[in-house]
């Protein structure tokens, strides 16, 4: 497998975590954002194998925090969650595996980086992190970046491995509680803050 580039995908902060509206303020749901996208971009950088990461986003504040951590930017263009993933893939030439990480996986450790990329170590792969509901996909590794499309949005843990099995790759499947776990409304914001403290 090629360089390995991790891409995280975040929302402008005025949009993001709206499903928390009811239980958090803006600020507040800022600040959440800040804390879940650092703790990722952190468990990134324990691995030798990621060569780079980037973080796509319109947000010149989420832009600010990405060059104190050090890691790269890329500047949204498309709409859209999967609009922006292929415009990252798109910019990425020459980069052997792409490996996408949410930016509210609070959780994510360094051993879960290092799980699923050993589970990508003869491509064609496709390695998916379901969420804790078994729906969502809480990260997703294609290697190479094209070996299927993006298609992130409801129940798309199952239509990642349809796209897979479709390209003739049956996909890989890491689960940890960790990774299992994106704040997304007021139960999980209890997991996250309960473990985290």
């Amino acid at each position: 497998m090629g360089p390995l580039v991790a891409v995280i995908p975040v929302k402008h902060l005025a949009r993001a975590k709206t499903r928390l509206a009811g239980t958090l303020s803006l600020d507040a749901r800022a600040g959440l954002m800040r804390d879940t996208l650092e703790r990722a971009v952190r468990a990134l950088q324990t691995s030798e194998a990621v060569a780079r990461i980037i973080i796509i986003t319109r947000d010149p504040v989420v832009a600010g925090w990405a060059e104190v951590w050090g890691v790269d930017v890329l500047r949204e263009r498309q709409a859209g969650l999967n609009g922006a993933l292929r415009e990252a893939r798109d910019a990425l030439a020459g980069a052997g595996a792409l490996l996408i990480v949410p930016g509210d996986i609070g959780l994510l450790a360094g051993n879960d980086v290092a799980a699923i990329i050993a589970l990508a170590e003869r491509p064609p792969a496709v390695v998916i992190a379901p969420d804790r509901h078994e729906r969502g996909t809480n990260a997703l590794l294609l290697a190479p970046p094209d070996v299927i499309d993006v298609a992130f949005g409801p129940d798309s843990a199952r239509r990642h491995a349809a796209l897979a099995r479709a390209a003739g790759v049956e996909p890989a499947w890491y689960r940890s509680p960790s990774i299992g776990l994106d704040v997304d409304d007021a139960e999980d914001l209890a997991l996250y803050e309960g473990v985290s403290l």
